[in-house]
């Protein structure tokens, strides 16, 4: 009962400034089915707040080693589909996944991971040693990009990778979007913390500062960063992961990984790359809207034009404010930007030409 619901999670998005969302499928069951498809557009309708739509899982019960329900799901209304939490390992099996989700047009989003050099718990490095940590090494990340890479040069799946955090992550999607081919079918995103945050945050065993994949270091930070200025790196995702405070405070090794990021991402964002001239407005407006909407195959979202939905989000980018997660619409509070001072917040989202949330009248519909 304490975890995040579709209810609250559409009113942290909301909060947030976020109009639409797509949740992941690293549910308990696995959203890997029609049925489940269904039952998350129900919930999200009953809660009336964001539009809300799911990614369909790869492999049933994303145990990676049979290919889940992807024509049904995708005609159900699955907008995506990845293993989110876990890579597909098998390359055969990501061979017939590329095959076969290309076949129903839906992108491809990839957790980079290889289990048997993954595993760990923060960052490879001298610090995992100091603190008796495993280490989760870089090359776990850029292996399965690069292999998905040359496996996806047979299929042309519209493949996307998710949450990258190394320095070599950026530099294999680089080459890959350097070609004509890559440049249509290879697409990658980035998230609030790997752009804020290094291994130095597990110093002191806070698992709130336990990621997936891991917190890096200073350098893949400013690569990640060159990699949004370059449009190497098209989307700025979330990467929202609720637990419980319950979860977060078992021992780091056991201690679920990840963190809650809709209420605060936008300032976030302003703060890693507006105020560090990465790049300016449109652009960082582009990457949060219209070139995620794209991926997904949402035409009617992520601009404002004639006829496209009426979705709005009003900013005042001057407005500054301290992070507080205890005032967060989320059900959840692991976040270790608590107490940060922020410029930049939504004060109005608007959806399907409603009013969802307003800051002045501190609350969600």
């Amino acid at each position: 009962e304490g975890k995040e619901t579709i209810a609250t999670g559409a009113a942290s998005a909301v909060a947030g400034g976020f109009t639409s969302v797509c949740v992941m499928p690293n549910t308990v069951p696995a959203l890997d089915d029609a049925g489940r498809v269904d039952f998350i557009y129900n919930q999200a309708s009953k809660a009336d707040l964001c539009n809300v739509y799911p990614i369909g899982a790869i492999t049933k019960g994303r145990e990676g080693k049979e290919l889940a329900e992807i024509a049904l799901m995708a005609e159900a209304g699955a907008v995506g589909f990845s293993d989110d939490g876990c890579a597909v390992a098998s390359a055969g099996v990501m061979a017939k996944a590329l095959k076969y989700i290309q076949m129903t047009g839906k992108v491809v989003m990839q957790h980079c991971e290889d289990p048997e050099l993954g595993g760990g718990v923060m960052n490879a490095g001298p610090l995992a040693t100091k603190l008796g940590l495993k280490g989760w090494p870089r090359v776990a990340e850029e292996l399965i990009i690069q292999r998905d890479i040359l496996l996806n040069r047979d299929t042309s799946a519209r493949y996307h990778v998710q949450h990258l955090s190394s320095a070599g992550s950026v530099e294999m999607i680089r080459r890959a979007r350097e070609t004509e081919w890559g440049k249509k079918y290879i697409t990658a995103e980035a998230s609030p913390h790997h752009l804020l945050l290094t291994d130095e945050g597990c110093a002191t065993y806070d698992t709130n500062f336990k990621m997936n994949p891991p917190l890096r270091q200073q350098a893949d930070i400013d690569a990640i960063k060159q990699g949004i200025k370059d449009d190497v790196i098209t989307v700025l995702a979330t990467d929202h992961a609720p637990h419980t405070n319950e979860e977060k405070a078992l021992e780091f090794p056991i201690a679920p990984f990840g963190i809650i990021g809709l209420d605060c991402a936008l300032a976030l964002y302003i703060k890693a790359l507006m105020d560090d001239n990465v790049i300016d407005w449109p652009q960082m407006i582009a990457m949060m809207t219209c070139n995620g909407a794209q991926l997904c195959d949402l035409h009617s979202k992520g601009h404002l034009s004639i006829g496209a939905d009426a979705d709005v989000t009003i900013i005042d980018p001057k407005l500054t404010w301290t992070i507080d997660k205890e005032q967060f619409a989320s059900k959840s509070r692991n976040c270790p930007f608590h107490g940060w001072e922020v410029t930049g917040r939504a004060i109005t989202t608007i959806v399907g030409g409603n009013i969802k949330f307003n800051l002045a009248a501190d609350r969600v519909k």
